[in-house]
């Protein structure tokens, strides 16, 4: 029996999504404890990864087991031992050749960030910036990341030239309040650090230090190399549909 399952964790205290050596990472905490209520090892695979301190409102993950279980049960359960940071929001069955990673069909991810005083209580689940920085600027260039384009500028990813294409299906800065702002980005699909190597580009804009003239380069000549990307602290998995 195959199972998808929907979590969301605050990624503070964790290497990232995946497992790493010597390093504490989401899938360890949740395969190990869904070992143990098993009582069989279980190799969980998840939509992708998320980095270092990147939270989640909504990843997923499938696992296979060779009996049916109780999920009502087991989400109790698993929720009972899992630490504080992380929770199972559902667990539901699905087709043995179900992929959480390749069947996914729409990532939603959001990237908060602070303009105003400093907040040092959000330190950790926001971005604050602080250098005076144009939003206005910086919201004329989001239509130009709109549709399907050559990401391989705005990731480090190594991979075949076909992989390195991405749609993006919306694009949106919005104003959460006085200095608060989220940009909401919706496609197909992500590379290792696209997000936060866009809205790096974007803050270096929104500063005056770069201009549409570079988004335009990057995404025609996918050779290039950009040095910006953002840091971890305000980047949220927010929404997977498949």
């Amino acid at each position: 029996m195959r199972y998808l399952c929907f979590v969301t964790y605050d990624g503070t205290a964790y290497f990232g999504w995946q497992k790493q050596i010597n390093e504490i990472s989401v899938q360890q905490i949740i395969e190990e404890k869904l070992s143990k209520i098993l009582n069989t090892p279980t190799k969980i695979y998840g939509s992708g990864r998320t980095d270092a301190k990147v939270h989640a409102l909504k990843q997923s993950f499938h696992f296979d087991v060779q009996k049916d279980i109780d999920k009502d049960r087991l989400l109790y359960s698993m929720n009972q031992i899992l630490p504080e940071d992380i929770k199972l929001l559902s667990i539901e069955a699905v087709n043995d050749d179900f992929s959480a990673r390749f069947n996914v069909k729409e990532k939603t991810y959001v990237y908060r960030f602070n303009i105003g005083e400093e907040d040092i209580f959000l330190r950790n689940y926001e971005y604050q910036i602080k250098q005076n920085i144009n939003i206005e600027k910086i919201k004329n260039c989001l239509h130009l990341f709109v549709g399907k384009h050559n990401f391989k500028a705005f990731t480090r990813k190594k991979e075949d030239m076909d992989n390195y294409i991405r749609e993006i299906f919306s694009f949106e800065l919005i104003h959460i309040e006085k200095g608060h702002y989220a940009f909401v980005i919706k496609g197909n699909g992500f590379m290792r650090y696209m997000v936060r190597m866009i809205v790096g580009l974007l803050f270096e804009i929104g500063i005056g230090r770069e201009n549409e003239h570079t988004i335009n380069i990057a995404l025609s000549e996918p050779e290039t190399v950009l040095p910006y990307i953002a840091k971890p602290y305000g980047l949220y998995l927010y929404d997977i549909k498949y």
